[in-house]
């Protein structure tokens, strides 16, 4: 399971995925996790038989180090690239949706679960199968993750299909007919792996982890925010920039309307009206089209002078 040396392509067309999406469109914890990826792979904390997980390694030997190190390492260049280009969609899609604290929370619980799980599945095929071999499979790499984050992924964006390999799947059952796929294309990947991430997601969609995980989040978000930045309607942390720039785009509406419906502004206006012409008759009041105009004139000028 060492890493092949020569020109890393995989990790030269990653960089371009990454430089083609943007830098500033890739919220903080899904751009360190891709930092972090690339570096590992880069600066191996130990080679990778030192690294991945199994049966014989985690539970006998006890070496519970491997399910820190296991999901941050990549056996080549091409197996990162793939896992970092879906990282970069997925991550950005929830981490958007969830708050970065709160997806923070989900990756570092993920990343730990499902070596766990892949560790208890493996142990249950070794046994029920009388097959040792399953204890000794080892597995590294962030794809486990990835499977889980797809179940996240379409528990919060429901609806859909997707294409694999010219069938379309509804996206509910996507994650299921990607793990057989990816097994029948590629028998080297993981198969135990991608399950535990698939088991480990639904756990969280259908299960008790979501509660434990939301309310971490929501603690360390409390004592780490400020109220009024604290959570959004969906009882998750919201982006202060982005809040911030959703106000400023809100700035010239509500100083054009001062904060007032249809009707209010139409009365303001009218009142506004009668005082500079003297109370006229309501017959020569001006169209509310053109209070709108005289207004937006208005707000112009003061724009200009501002």
């Amino acid at each position: 399971m060492q890493r092949r040396r020569g020109v890393d392509a995989g990790l030269l067309l990653l960089f371009a995925q990454i430089y083609q999406f943007g830098f500033n469109n890739i919220p903080p914890v899904t751009l360190a996790l891709l930092g972090l990826n690339i570096y590992l792979f880069l600066n191996p904390i130990k080679p990778l038989l030192y690294v991945c997980i199994s049966v014989n390694e985690g539970y006998y030997h006890r070496d519970w180090e491997r399910l820190l190190f296991s999901p941050f390492h990549h056996a080549d260049d091409w197996h990162l690239y793939f896992n970092m280009v879906s990282l970069l969609w997925k991550g950005t899609k929830l981490e958007q949706r969830l708050g970065s604290v709160s997806f923070a929370v989900i990756i570092a619980a993920f990343s730990q679960l499902i070596g766990v799980v892949y560790v208890l599945v493996q142990l249950l095929l070794a046994e029920s199968l009388h097959d040792p071999s399953y204890k000794m499979q080892c597995a590294v790499g962030f794809s486990g993750v990835l499977f889980a984050l797809k179940v996240l992924n379409n528990h919060y964006h429901p609806g859909g299909s997707s294409s694999i390999f010219g069938l379309h799947v509804p996206n509910k059952y996507a994650c299921w007919a990607e793990l057989v796929a990816i097994h029948l294309l590629s028998p080297g990947s993981s198969f135990v792996g991608h399950l535990s991430g698939i088991l480990v997601g639904l756990l969280y969609t259908l299960g008790p982890l979501q509660w434990i995980l939301n309310g971490a989040g929501s603690l360390f978000t409390e004592r780490n925010q400020p109220r009024r930045q604290r959570f959004n309607n969906s009882g998750y942390a919201r982006y202060p920039q982005y809040e911030y720039q959703r106000n400023r785009s809100e700035e010239p509406y509500n100083i054009y309307t001062g904060g007032l419906n249809e009707e209010e502004q139409l009365q303001q206006a009218l009142q506004e009206s009668l005082n500079e012409t003297g109370h006229r008759e309501t017959s020569q009041h001006p169209t509310l089209d053109e209070l709108r105009r005289r207004r937006l004139n208005r707000f112009k000028k003061c724009q200009t002078v501002s």
